[in-house]
């Protein structure tokens, strides 16, 4: 198992860096990017850019 990082909580389970039975990120950091608009208002705007599975990167 790798190496839960406290500093990152994440609810995503289908994620491949998701700590399975905690909800955290095994990454050391992560890239959160936009939603298409460069100057994002609100949240639902923004997303994890780090997010994978099945081996395919998001951002």
């Amino acid at each position: 198992m790798e190496q839960i990082n406290n500093s990152i909580h994440c609810s995503v389970k289908s994620c491949a860096y998701h700590a399975d039975s905690k909800d955290f990120c095994t990454l050391n950091s992560i890239k959160v990017g936009c939603c298409g608009d460069t100057r994002p208002k609100t949240c639902d705007c923004t997303e994890c850019a780090s997010f994978q599975t099945n081996g395919k990167t998001c951002g």
